[in-house]
């Protein structure tokens, strides 16, 4: 098993805070150039490399933007697809030989669109932010299911019409599917649970708990929960763990703190700067955890021009099912 925030190559704190329309273009200017520049292209053969030495029978995806464009900008959705890490990210698979099928997608997050500046004019920027289950293709899986949860993150801004209009609906949502593995089969979710606020992290924790989660088969959650393993943050983890589920990292590895947040939004930092420990393979049921290990944290894994392959390190663990 894997989980892996592919990072959607920019941060978009400064984008949400604008209070202007000129502050909103300077900032959407300012964070595709990030994008660019974190080359998610080059990025994603570090990742493909990951995947292709760990071989796990399931991935899940967190931050699996699609970005796209409108020139000029104007009326309507921005369609003119610039990169969709997605498909980039299976191409370099299949480029090495490995397959995976898309078991699943959510959009998550916001599908925002707004104007950045160019030479030429104003283009507008789409970000569609996706989570996805990932299954090779010798693997057996039944019972997709996706959904959002209700809990979400309400943002206000004069610049984005509220009010009068209503606020951004920052949401969240998960992937789900029983795999079959030698015979044997697990419930796996993936998701990536909302940062900006404790009580929506948490109370989405709990519609993990009482959807996808409830299951009587074993159950793994994979995923970027941004909840902190030592509580230090929210109460999404120990909620979690409180309701039975282990721990791979700390069932196998825990005298090493297996940091996986954050390395700097341009990706250049020259040395790693995790952390936190806030990506987690966990799992409850007949369910052994043989190794845990991350991915994606050290300086033989960066790409050949420097760019960490994500801003967040990826856990790998085997599991064996009872």
């Amino acid at each position: 098993m894997l989980t892996r925030n592919l990072y959607l190559g920019a941060d978009l704190g400064p984008v949400l805070a604008a209070t202007s329309p000129q502050g909103l273009v300077a900032a959407v200017t300012a964070a595709y150039a990030n994008v660019r520049a974190t080359d998610f292209p080059e990025r994603a053969r570090a990742l493909a490399d990951e995947i292709v030495h760990a071989d796990p029978h399931l991935v899940g995806l967190q931050e699996a933007a699609l970005w796209r464009s409108q020139t000029p900008a104007g009326p309507g959705s921005a369609t003119h697809v610039e990169y969709d890490f997605l498909q980039i990210l299976l191409k370099a698979l299949a480029a090495r030989g490995k397959h995976y099928k898309v078991v699943g997608e959510v959009t998550v997050g916001s599908d925002f669109e707004a104007p950045r500046s160019t030479p030429n004019g104003l283009q507008d920027i789409r970000l569609t932010d996706r989570d996805v289950l990932l299954a090779r293709t010798d693997v057996s899986v039944t019972n997709a299911q996706t959904g959002r949860f209700q809990s979400f993150l309400p943002i206000c801004r004069p610049v984005l019409g509220c009010p009068p209009n209503p606020p951004l609906r920052v949401e969240r949502g998960w992937v789900a599917a029983d795999a079959t593995v030698h015979g044997r089969t697990a419930r796996v979710v993936t998701t990536h649970l909302e940062p900006g606020s404790a009580v929506v992290q948490e109370a989405q924790a709990g519609e993990l708990l009482t959807g996808p989660l409830n299951s009587t088969l074993p159950t793994v959650l994979l995923g970027d929960l941004n909840s902190d393993a030592d509580g230090s943050g929210t109460q999404s983890y120990a909620r979690l763990v409180a309701a039975g589920f282990k721990d791979a990292w700390t069932a196998t590895r825990h005298r090493n703190l297996g940091l996986t947040c954050c390395q700097a939004p341009d990706l250049r930092n020259p040395f790693s700067t995790l952390t936190r420990r806030i990506d987690h393979v966990l799992f409850r049921g007949h369910i052994t955890a043989r190794s845990a290990h991350t991915v994606g944290d050290t300086q033989a894994e960066r790409t050949p021009s420097g760019l960490w392959p994500s801003d967040h390190a990826g856990v790998k663990s085997v599991l064996k099912l009872a």
